[in-house]
């Protein structure tokens, strides 16, 4: 009886793929990577499991960035002294922000993701975003106006 062998490669690349989010852009990735060095690629196989795998890996990771900034960003609103209550700053008026328009201010402007990104994340339109985006910048306007106004 001889040792059972490893799936072929384009068997585990589809099992790879079916565990991704975005299986036809990441096949179609890989394909586009292997026409890219065609010339110099010795197993077409191989290459094209192996970069599938490491584009779902990198999927994967900025997956948890992002999650894990957007935890970040919420846990630190929570975690806010009492004593700076009355402090006109603007990170504390950020985060006096409803969650709605606080998000998409946090993951644009303080962890420097594009609004596609931003769109990505949240699981909004990127037009919804925008608006989002205008609507805090207003609030913030209106925030900052008021302290300023009433600062002796």
């Amino acid at each position: 009886m001889s040792a059972p062998h490893p799936p072929p490669p384009a068997g585990g690349a589809r099992r790879i793929l079916a565990a991704a989010a975005r299986p036809h852009e990441i096949a179609s990735e890989a394909f586009t990577r292997l026409w890219a060095r065609w010339t110099t690629v010795e197993e077409p196989r191989g290459f094209l499991f192996v970069t599938a795998a490491n584009i779902v890996r990198d999927h994967w990771r900025k997956l948890e960035r992002e999650r894990r900034a957007v935890r970040r960003a919420t846990s630190e609103a929570a975690v806010r002294p009492h004593t700076e209550q009355t402090d006109p700053s603007v990170r504390l008026l950020v985060q006096s922000l409803p969650e709605r328009l606080r998000v998409p201010i946090l993951l644009h402007y303080y962890a420097d993701m594009p609004i596609r990104e931003v769109s990505a994340l949240t699981g909004r339109k990127e037009g919804t975003v925008k608006a989002d985006l205008h609507a805090a910048r207003e609030l913030l306007r209106v925030h900052l106006r008021r302290s300023l106004d009433h600062t002796p």
